[in-house]
């Protein structure tokens, strides 16, 4: 597990392909992607990647929340995780999961919470639910879409 290089452009593109392939999804443009690595780049944010060889075969992104009403709180918010169809249940996911661990456990802790569609495979086979993740029925999920702020 890594961070994401900007030399991995077109491996990620290739990893994706297969992603939104299963998805249905269109795959972004390579200029897209280099763009939205670029704005994810930062102290605040944190791209790793699961690479074999030049062969990218997952990745994650988490997001840095600090809090105004706990100054000493430190939470990670996980946007995306995303095994290539053919490598999972390899660990890979895992592995990833753990890493983010490390990473907020060196920032002073906190929690880490994440969206997953209940009609999502990882959902159906709790994927997060066996690494230790808790749903939290508790909460309602609100979305909002801006105009002008792209799908």
């Amino acid at each position: 597990m890594r961070e994401v290089a900007p030399g991995d452009l077109a491996a990620l593109t290739r990893l994706l392909g297969a992603i939104c392939a299963e998805l249905g999804k269109e795959l972004p443009r390579a200029e897209q992607l280099a763009a939205q690595l670029a704005r994810g780049a930062g102290p605040s944010h944190l791209t790793l990647v699961a690479a074999e060889g030049e062969q990218l075969l997952a990745y994650a992104q988490v997001h840095w929340l600090p809090y105004l009403l706990a100054p000493t709180r430190l939470d990670g918010y996980l946007s995306e995780l995303f095994v290539h169809p053919e490598r999972r249940g390899e660990g890979l996911g895992r592995r990833l999961l753990e890493r983010i661990e490390r990473e907020l456990a060196a920032r002073g802790g906190g929690r880490l919470t994440l969206h997953n569609d209940r009609t999502r495979a990882s959902y159906q086979r709790a994927f997060y639910a066996k690494q230790g993740w808790t749903e939290r029925p508790e909460f309602a999920r609100f979305a909002r879409e801006v105009p002008g702020a792209g799908a």
